[in-house]
């Protein structure tokens, strides 16, 4: 079922609805490591040049930032080899940036609760996973604000990769953090306000209005300037160092959480695809671009499936091998016989329509996060690969699946 409707000022919505999946089977479910608890996302790059991607996580509750190596299609599907990295209270992202450019990835954490600060791991020069990482703290961030993601993007044109980052709650900000001339000293960094936030979920860089600089592209799920959004990039100089110009996309009366982009209807400009909720209920809206200025939108409300849990995340990729966009969907509250991951097929009628969803994590596991679409185990297909940090163990505690990878079966 569609129905389009045409709102004031010319925005579309468009609804289209679902028959809740109940008769297909789970994906193999595949335990990457489940040692820590609270696993708080997954952050990939090949940082040993194996062709392979690897993984970063924070463990929130535990408390730790861990590294994964991928070992190969013929050991994927038992845990990964893995080391500590850091000791990181209330983290909340792990990702590889190569911070000093010395040729060895490192990974930057960031962390909410009374920690609120942004730690750097410089990998060691021999095997990540035996050499001796060192932790350090960028030092504008120290006690600053809820930091909640980052995204490595090279700012002002100059020596190393700077760092945005964004925050949630009391007087968050989305800002960058300046690269000294010397990487490693971690005092040498500066911050600079691109804006303020309310709960930033999603940081994407893009170049939006076509003019051959990047852009960011944000969810922000709380507070005045709640929806999807985008930050004007001014361009090289001293500019850089000024708030970037706002730009909404729309679902500013949703709480929107984790973002994809990709060019879902084929028209060859990237749609922006939201995991949103309001009201009880739960959606993924998919942003049609209709301009090259990144002005002008239309939206389709895709309803979440009666069986699933409360939006979380949506990743757009091919996951039957049709040839066209399909959606992940990941969930928290997925409680009471309701699902955490599924994914919704999409149709072979108009570009951009969905006809089914299917189960993919079961019955177990109930807040997920963010996903990856990434072959696992090299057979041709996209896998699931995301965490879970709520499922209780067989004592009871509320440690979680930890970072899983669920088996593409399509191939």
């Amino acid at each position: 079922m569609r129905i389009r409707l045409r709102l004031a000022g010319g925005l579309a919505v468009v609804l289209v609805g679902f028959v809740a999946a109940t008769a297909s089977a789970a994906w193999p479910r595949h335990t990457v490591d489940n040692a820590s608890a609270g696993a708080d996302g997954v952050r990939l790059a090949d940082i040993n040049g194996d062709g392979r991607m690897d993984i970063a996580t924070g463990w929130e509750e535990g408390g730790l930032t861990r590294v994964y190596l991928h070992p190969g299609p013929d050991r994927v599907r038992s845990p990964w080899p893995a080391v500590t990295i850091g000791t990181t209270p209330s983290v909340e992202d792990a990702v590889f940036v190569d911070l000093d450019a010395d040729g060895h990835v490192d990974v930057v954490s960031c962390c909410e609760g009374a920690t609120r600060t942004v730690f750097v791991h410089w990998a060691p020069a021999d095997a990540p996973l035996h050499g001796v990482w060192r932790q350090d703290v960028l030092g504008p961030t120290a006690g600053r604000m809820a930091f909640m993601f980052c995204l490595p993007m090279q700012i002002d044109g100059r020596g190393p990769v700077d760092l945005i980052i964004g925050a949630k709650n009391e007087g968050a900000q989305i800002g960058w953090l300046r690269a000294p001339d010397d990487p490693r000293d971690g005092e040498g960094y500066t911050w600079h306000q691109l804006g303020p936030a309310g709960w930033i979920m999603s940081l994407i860089a893009a170049d939006m209005d076509g003019d051959g600089d990047l852009d960011v592209v944000t969810t922000d799920r709380k507070g005045d300037l709640r929806g999807c959004r985008w930050l004007e990039n001014p361009g090289p100089g001293s500019a850089q160092v000024e708030p970037w110009t706002n730009h909404f996309i729309g679902a500013r009366d949703w709480e929107v959480m984790f973002m994809d982009l990709a060019d879902v209807d084929g028209d060859g400009r990237d749609d922006a695809v939201v995991a949103a909720r309001r009201a009880g209920r739960s959606a993924v809206l998919v942003f049609d671009r209709l301009d090259a200025a990144g002005r002008t939108w239309d939206v389709r409300e895709i309803p979440f499936p009666s069986n699933a849990g409360i939006a979380k995340a949506v990743a757009v990729g091919d996951l039957n091998g049709d040839g066209r966009h399909d959606l992940a969907i990941s969930c928290e509250a997925a409680d009471k016989g309701r699902r955490g991951v599924m994914w919704l097929e999409a149709g072979s009628g108009p570009a951009g329509s969905f006809l089914q969803a299917w189960d993919v994590s079961g019955p177990a596991g109930i807040k997920f996060d963010r996903m990856e679409l990434v072959d696992l185990d090299e057979d041709g297909d996209l896998d699931i690969l995301t965490c879970e940090e709520r499922q209780p163990d067989a004592q009871g505690r509320s440690r979680g699946l930890g970072v899983i990878w669920y088996e593409n079966p399509h191939r």
